[in-house]
């Protein structure tokens, strides 16, 4: 299967348009995202656990296979990561909360210099999340981070730092679930 997206960036509006179906079902990941004039492969995929529940499929999609941690995370490349939430137990309130704690563990406690960007990007997530619901998080050189839900621009963040902050949630050395930080770098790919 594969998606495109089209993204054009102006100084605070990301306009987006799905050009065919992202997936027929929730936790399904399509192989390819074009994005802008971009391709973007799926590097990995897999499950968000926490105390034996699934709370959401994740996919890492870069330019081209990596799975070297620190160097996504440092790259100055397109890359998107799609969730897709597959659990009732997942709310907007622990979604935060859990990316904030995200936050300070992928910048070791050092989130000041990126505090606007974190408080634009948690807006993003206002409102209700429900089961089936996909965020995708699509980042491109100089322009920042474009936070979608279901196929809607919510907002924009800014910056290379908070980029590399962003994606270390899930790659850094103390990142939100070890295993998922393993598939989403190829290793035990799960769909």
């Amino acid at each position: 299967m594969f998606c495109q997206i089209s993204l054009l960036f102006s100084s605070s509006v990301v306009l987006l348009a799905v050009l065919s179906p992202v997936a027929g079902l929730a936790g399904e990941l399509a192989p390819t995202l074009k994005v802008g004039d971009q391709n973007l492969v799926l590097n990995g995929s897999g499950v968000r656990e926490k105390y034996f529940l699934d709370l959401y499929d994740a996919g890492l999609y870069l330019t081209q296979p990596n799975n070297q941690p620190a160097a996504i995370i440092h790259a100055d490349t397109p890359m998107a990561i799609r969730i897709v939430i597959t659990s009732r137990m997942v709310s907007q309130d622990k979604f935060i909360k859990s990316l904030q704690e995200g936050f300070q563990n992928s910048t070791q406690g050092k989130v000041k210099p990126i505090r606007a960007e974190i408080e634009k990007f948690r807006q993003c997530f206002a409102g209700e999340i429900a089961r089936g619901d996909i965020f995708d998080l699509i980042y491109l050189p100089g322009r920042g981070v474009a936070v979608l839900k279901n196929g809607k621009q919510k907002g924009i963040a800014q910056g290379l730092a908070f980029k590399q902050a962003l994606f270390g949630i899930w790659l850094c050395d103390r990142p939100a679930d070890a295993n998922l930080k393993q598939a989403l770098l190829g290793s035990t790919t799960r769909r």
